[in-house]
């Protein structure tokens, strides 16, 4: 490719290698690393915090100012609410992953966040990255669709229910697939032109070699 800014949209389901592989493209290739489902989280652990219910969800983003910020280290923009960054731990507890899909599909929350997550091609370029790399469940259908690349990963279900328990993680993963494939505002679903693959199958270095290559890299 002629482009020398990379922009990758990488979506799928929960345990199907989506950070690993986002990951991995970012520290080869130099792409800034946003991870849109830690702004879910973020958005989730706060209103937990404020013990925000989601029948009240409306009332408070309409009342509430929320400041989005970014902070970008070691190649990646973690999301910053009102200043306030949160530890991974935090993000991954079980009450998260319990509350996150609901949370998400609230289209006050995905209003707060579309305009910053396609800010994010800004940042990339303000903090001279050579592209980005974005990973999610709408990014190539909704906040990205114009991704020089569009990834769809899929892996086996016990596969990736045993990649949760061995980082230590509670998800209801076929739960949350339904939540997340139903809801009628941005759902997880494969998009045009995407390039679809199992990682269940392929290895992460097999994963990242396809995707250099549709880039035109190897």
């Amino acid at each position: 490719m002629s482009k020398t800014f990379h922009v990758v949209a990488i979506d799928g389901g929960a345990g199907t290698g989506k950070s690993t592989t986002a990951s991995l493209l970012s520290k080869r290739l130099g792409l800034l690393h946003v991870d849109t489902g830690s702004h879910y989280r973020s958005i989730t652990k706060h209103l937990l915090n404020k013990s925000i219910e989601f029948s009240r969800l409306d009332e408070y983003l309409e009342f509430e100012k929320l400041n989005l910020s970014s902070k970008v280290e070691d190649g990646r923009s973690y999301l910053a609410i009102n200043d306030k960054v949160f530890s991974l731990e935090e993000l991954r507890s079980a009450e998260v992953n319990q509350s996150v899909s609901q949370f998400a599909s609230h289209a006050g929350v995905r209003k707060k966040l579309f305009n910053y997550q396609r800010d994010q091609l800004s940042v990339a370029r303000e903090k001279g990255f050579s592209g980005l790399v974005m990973e999610g469940r709408d990014i190539g259908t909704i906040i990205l669709p114009d991704a020089d690349l569009k990834i769809f990963l899929i892996a086996d279900q016990k596969i990736r229910e045993s990649r949760r328990n061995q980082d230590g993680e509670v998800d209801q993963i076929a739960s949350r697939d339904e939540l997340d494939s139903s809801r009628s505002l941005a759902p997880l679903k494969e998009s045009d032109g995407s390039l679809k693959i199992d990682s269940s199958i392929l290895g992460v270095e097999e994963v990242y070699l396809t995707i250099a290559k549709a880039l035109g890299i190897v």
